[in-house]
């Protein structure tokens, strides 16, 4: 081989290693575009995935709430929004949606948390963080804001022994627990079983097909057929919306007095019902702090900044995700002017119709 042929082979093989070298870096750069290790300024768009319209709170507080939080801190920011209406089918096309639209992070409260897993790691493999709210979805999550789950099914178990007081062993008490695909129904459950096991007999258990009140009230209506109306002493409800079609049930089946049930969310309904004392009790979630932490969130993902979070969580499917916790508080007849009204969640106007004036004024809501 002469030297002039033996500089052609080497030009050549120079000019393919470095094309090698380019194809590789651009594979590696593809594959981690965005995944929160490089910097990003200017506008960012969030993706915001809802689980459900039937509870008032997604629509009346958690949109509206999260996109005020990310526009106050980016206001040249934009949310891309969608809601499952309860569909795990609909929302797994809703990320693939999110990816598309190449959205900067997405912020996603699951409709079911195992199915939603294959969207959650599509989203990552495209470099794309998922911000968990409200419920953790599993799959390779990079980020998570709720409430501490098992205290507020504490809080519900701690209120309902406080109602039935030295009656606690004299009857039977039904359990009405969430949607068993839901991850925080476990949570209530276990919190709320924490404190009543052994202390009352929990005669009927039910997971209720998505929280629908209507499922609800079958469930109350087939305990009280079953147990017979003089044995149920408390109802735990998991949520409002069911403890609403559990009291349909109690009067339809010929309760003179109603026992207590227990709910969660203070929706307008069951504060309405608390100050009426057809619902003993619910757990008020304050939606502003957990919506600000939402936001927070998604905006140092999406700059590539380390996530301010005050705990870490697992999932079935990953370990010490960056967790920001908020604490729940039990509303009573007693301090509803101190919390959801004070805070500005239900004006007195709208709580105060004219069927509960007479409840709201012995409250003290003027």
């Amino acid at each position: 081989m002469n030297a002039t042929m033996r500089r052609v082979l080497m030009a050549t093989a120079a000019v393919s290693m470095a094309a090698s070298l380019a194809a590789c870096g651009s594979a590696k750069e593809a594959g981690d575009k965005d995944k929160g290790d490089k910097k990003k300024t200017g506008p960012l768009t969030i993706g915001l995935l809802l689980p459900e319209d039937q509870t008032a709170r997604y629509e009346s507080f958690d949109r509206p709430l999260i996109t005020e939080k990310i526009k106050g801190l980016c206001a040249e920011c934009t949310v891309q929004y969608a809601n499952a209406k309860s569909d795990p089918s609909v929302q797994q096309q809703q990320v693939d949606s999110m990816i598309t639209k190449k959205v900067d992070v997405i912020i996603l409260d699951a409709v079911d948390s195992k199915s939603i897993a294959s969207s959650v790691k599509k989203a990552d493999e495209a470099g794309i963080p998922v911000v968990a709210y409200d419920r953790l979805a599993e799959g390779p999550v990079s980020a998570y804001t709720s409430f501490d789950n098992e205290e507020v099914g504490k809080v519900q178990g701690k209120a309902l022994l406080k109602a039935l007081g030295g009656k606690a062993k004299d009857g039977k008490v039904v359990m009405l627990n969430g949607w068993e695909a839901d991850p925080n129904a476990a949570l209530f459950k276990k919190g709320a079983l924490s404190v009543l096991d052994g202390k009352v007999d929990i005669a009927k258990s039910y997971d209720v097909d998505r929280w629908l009140p209507d499922k609800a009230n079958e469930a109350m209506s087939g305990a009280i057929s079953s147990l017979g109306k003089d044995e149920i002493i408390g109802v735990y409800s998991a949520n409002d919306g069911m403890a609403g079609g559990a009291i349909t049930a109690l009067k339809s089946g010929g309760f003179d007095s109603l026992p207590p049930v227990t709910g969660q969310d203070a929706e307008l309904a069951g504060v309405q019902r608390i100050l009426a004392g057809e619902q003993y009790m619910s757990v008020y979630k304050p939606y502003e702090p957990e919506a600000t932490a939402a936001a927070e969130m998604a905006l140092a993902l999406g700059r590539g900044e380390k996530v301010a979070a005050s705990a870490t969580v697992d999932s079935g499917s990953a370990k010490k995700i960056p967790a920001t916790l908020i604490t729940p508080l039990a509303l009573t007849k007693d301090n509803v002017k101190d919390t959801v009204v004070k805070d500005g969640l239900w004006k007195v106007d709208d709580i105060c119709t004219a069927k509960y004036a007479s409840a709201c004024k012995s409250a003290g809501l003027k």
